[in-house]
């Protein structure tokens, strides 16, 4: 059984896309016949990470990733984040059979938005990490393109899921709110730009779900917000099911899996023209995109309820697995096993 090292800077007990991303990843990986190990840094002493306290950063020397690595003995090796634990096992996975990555986020974007640093100087890293892998694994044919053009090299699409058993639009209303209902789900942070929608103009009710550093400033300046704090599971999924329109203002996201999660839930997308959001509404009539949020808003209100249920659909954790497997194979050069691994991906 072909054995795979995951490595990641992001993992339990956050919750956030990345996290959701490797789950449902392993899952359906050891359907497939991999045995997946996952490296992160509940095995070792964690530090907060500043203005994220609850983000927790590992703590740990070059020989300790390396000794665990040589301990794991994976045929493939694959890099989630770029923090500190991807940034040792980078090191020790060049001394091996190199390894693959992953673009989950954009921090060149998430740093500047806080700190008077140059997005360019930030790139020059980003492109240092992932293009001495041997392969990095976007979310979109956008980003790939995006990427191309800013000198990132031996690109494969890795795409997300949605469980639409989980999220549908037949929950019982677990709120009593004046309609419509706008609704954001996510992390309350600056680069998010989730003021853009709280501060809109709209007719009904806006309901955030959601925690981060600035749920707390948010809740005290908008009184007229009904914000829920972090929610899951059922939960979460009762409260997706409520919305009338599902609002994304982020300009930074690279994919954005609460967009699939809405539209299981059967609420329609209004966002910018963006990367995440062009990509996965397409042609499908299950939003409306707009530079003008509040206009591509109050136009998914005419949007039939059947339309984003129909195109969450396309998405499916079982085929991303399949592609991710794809990829690895293409960019390790395992051209044994690369026939079978297109036929299951359909590709």
């Amino acid at each position: 059984m072909p054995k795979l090292l995951i490595v990641t800077d992001a993992w339990r007990p956050q919750i956030n896309g990345v996290v959701r991303s490797i789950e449902n990843l392993v899952r359906d990986l050891a359907s497939l016949g991999i045995d997946v190990d996952i490296l992160s840094p509940a095995e070792f002493r964690t530090l907060p990470l500043p203005g994220y306290p609850e983000i927790r950063l590992a703590f740990t020397t070059p020989w300790a990733v390396a000794r665990r690595m040589a301990e794991s003995a994976p045929d493939y090796i694959h890099i989630a984040t770029e923090g500190p634990l991807g940034l040792l096992a980078r090191r020790a996975a060049l001394k091996r059979n190199g390894f693959t990555s992953s673009y989950h986020t954009r921090y060149p974007e998430y740093v500047s938005a806080r700190y008077p640093m140059p997005e360019s100087w930030l790139y020059v890293f980003m492109r240092w990490f992932h293009n001495a892998g041997r392969g990095c694994l976007v979310a979109t044919q956008s980003l790939r393109s995006e990427l191309q053009a800013k000198g990132f090299h031996n690109l494969h699409i890795w795409s997300r899921g949605v469980d639409t058993k989980l999220f549908h639009p037949d929950y019982p209303a677990p709120l009593d709110l004046p309609r419509p209902v706008f609704l954001h789900v996510g992390r309350m942070a600056v680069e998010k730009n989730v003021e853009t929608f709280l501060a809109m103009d709209l007719p009904g009710t806006k309901l955030v779900v959601g925690g981060g550093p600035m749920l707390e400033d948010f809740k005290a300046r908008y009184l007229d917000v009904t914000f829920t704090g972090a929610k899951s599971g059922a939960e979460l999924a009762a409260l997706y099911s409520m919305g009338d329109v599902f609002v994304f203002p982020s300009l930074t996201d690279t994919f954005g899996l609460v967009l699939l999660e809405a539209l299981a839930s059967g609420v329609p997308i209004a966002a910018y023209p963006v990367t995440g959001p062009v990509d996965i509404l397409g042609d499908s009539g299950a939003g409306a995109l707009d530079q003008d949020l509040r206009k591509a808003a109050l136009a998914c209100l005419g949007v039939p309820r059947e339309l984003p249920r129909r195109r969450a659909m396309d998405f499916s954790w079982q085929a991303c697995a399949r592609q991710f497997l794809h990829a690895t194979y293409i960019s390790y050069g395992v051209t044994s096993n690369l026939k079978n691994a297109e036929r299951a991906a359909d590709l």
